[in-house]
């Protein structure tokens, strides 16, 4: 046995069992404020925090520390203080933001929360419902696409799809196929207000409230939501299609995107939006591989196994993507836009 090989393994696990806890904390930090009082207030004192957020100075003194261990926030021993940084800011308290994380730190908490349920399933090839996770992994998902889509949706997907801008200006019919809670599709009717939206979406609670949130956002007068499948998908002439981070999650793409492609109209287009994976696993290893593929064994895998079978998971990468488009018989097919985190393709009858 190689002795230096053991101790250099045991200090990226030690590294990940610190990684794997302290994520519960920033899931905690973010359900309590604790970024949110810290953003632009300057160093902070435990005291001052608790007081701020109404906590145990206690545990926000411990909180602090697991987080000036971990370089979320800057320790300043002379006066014992705590800074969250700006560009820390960004990503954990400020809900808007293109760096926006703290979203994907609460889905990570909900998820680990299921790993016996996924653990039950893995000796006989069963599923896991999507409502059998709890509640904040759906939050947590729509948090994390809201902040996604705002920083691509509009300023760069939409417009690389040719002529469809305009088209949605004048007044045009869209369709969101997973669209959860909503995400993608408030943000089109709010910048397109003579188009018409459908979303749709297996899970009811998404649809539920996605549904009020359009009321809330006072576009409910041309967006619609209803609970179905991408394969129920309502014929009609829809002037664009749009799936974000969905179809690898479902049991059967390609009848999936033959649905899609029947409900187009000739000049019609798919946005289809997929996380970025590479053809060939030796080239995913790494932090991101990591994240794309501990996702699909968690919740991608299981929840489209608990609809009649595997689908191709989140690290399906381009070539599955396109061969399932050629599948479906989509006459043209290319790339919309360059990601670092996402593929992203253009589909048209």
């Amino acid at each position: 046995m190689n002795e230096a090989k053991l101790q250099a393994f045991l200090t990226r696990a030690v590294y990940d069992l610190a990684a794997a806890q302290s994520a519960a904390l920033v899931a905690i930090g973010d359900r309590l404020g604790l970024y949110r009082a810290m953003s632009g207030a300057g160093p902070l004192t435990p005291a001052e925090l608790a007081r701020r957020t109404r906590t145990s100075e206690r545990y926000v003194a411990e909180w602090l520390a697991n987080q000036a261990c971990g370089g979320y926030v800057e320790y300043e021993a002379t006066h014992g203080t705590f800074l969250l940084p700006e560009e820390q800011a960004r990503a954990l308290a400020e809900e808007g933001s293109r760096a926006f994380l703290a979203g994907a730190f609460q889905t990570a908490a909900g998820l680990v929360k299921a790993w016996e349920q996924v653990a039950g399933v893995f000796h006989h090839s069963g599923g896991v419902p999507a409502d059998a996770y709890g509640a904040e992994v759906g939050e947590g998902m729509a948090r994390t696409a809201h902040a996604r889509l705002a920083a691509e949706l509009l300023p760069r997907w939409i417009p690389a799809l040719e002529g469809m801008s305009r088209r949605l200006e004048q007044g045009a019919s869209i369709a969101d196929v997973g669209c959860g809670r909503g995400a993608a599709v408030l943000q089109l009717a709010a910048a397109f207000p003579r188009s018409r939206f459908l979303g749709i979406d297996p899970q009811a609670a998404a649809v539920e409230a996605a549904r009020l949130s359009a009321k809330r956002a006072g576009v409910d007068d041309r967006v619609r939501f209803e609970v179905a499948s991408a394969t129920e998908l309502p014929r009609h002439d829809y002037d664009l299609v749009t799936s974000f981070e969905s179809l690898h999650e479902m049991s059967d793409p390609v009848a999936a995107a033959c649905r899609i492609r029947a409900a187009l109209r000739p000049d019609g287009a798919w946005l289809l939006v997929e996380p970025f994976a590479s053809d060939r696993l030796e080239d995913d290893v790494g932090p991101w591989g990591r994240l794309t593929s501990s996702m699909s064994t968690l919740y991608c895998l299981p929840v489209s196994a608990a609809t009649g079978g595997f689908g191709p998971g989140a690290r399906a990468g381009e070539r599955r993507l396109r061969e399932i488009l050629r599948e479906a018989r989509f006459s043209r097919i290319g790339r919309a836009a360059e990601s670092p985190f996402q593929i992203v393709l253009e589909a048209r009858p």
